[in-house]
């Protein structure tokens, strides 16, 4: 399997790099703050080129397969925040219309139980997100 190790690029000028995977079922994007950065495409950008193929090789079947049913890969979380799991990394994310699931934080696992504050992260995140995409402010015009 030949992936790439960084994600998507629109162009050699700086753009977001929204895209991390884009497949026949969904596309994989990063989450921007609203000061334009994105920590889980920093946590990403952060690993070890082999901890990135892990990554980067489960958003892949899920984009192009449409799901995983390996639950140490892939697993709801509750409250419609889903978790992408290369061991031992989390990120964590939620589905969006127009066949998206974007990205929420990331964060190297350390216990059997998710931290409350990673949860609670996501789904602020999540919040802002929809709230800016009504806005029409998220992405780029």
């Amino acid at each position: 399997m030949n992936l790439l190790l960084t994600p998507y690029q629109k162009s050699d000028t700086f753009e977001k790099e929204y895209i991390a995977y884009e497949g026949e079922y969904f596309t994989i994007e990063w989450f921007y703050s609203r000061n334009e950065k994105s920590d889980v495409l920093d946590f990403f950008n952060a690993l070890a080129d082999s901890q990135k193929r892990k990554v980067l090789i489960l958003f892949k079947r899920m984009g192009d397969a449409g799901r995983i049913n390996d639950v140490t890969k892939f697993r709801n979380e509750g409250d419609k925040i889903f978790a992408f799991k290369p061991q031992p990394d989390r990120f964590l994310s939620f589905f969006h219309t127009g066949k998206k699931i974007i990205l929420t934080n990331a964060f190297c696992k350390k216990s059997d139980k998710m931290p409350k504050n990673e949860k609670e992260k996501a789904h602020q995140r999540m919040n802002d997100y929809l709230a800016r995409v009504a806005e029409g402010t998220y992405y780029e015009k």
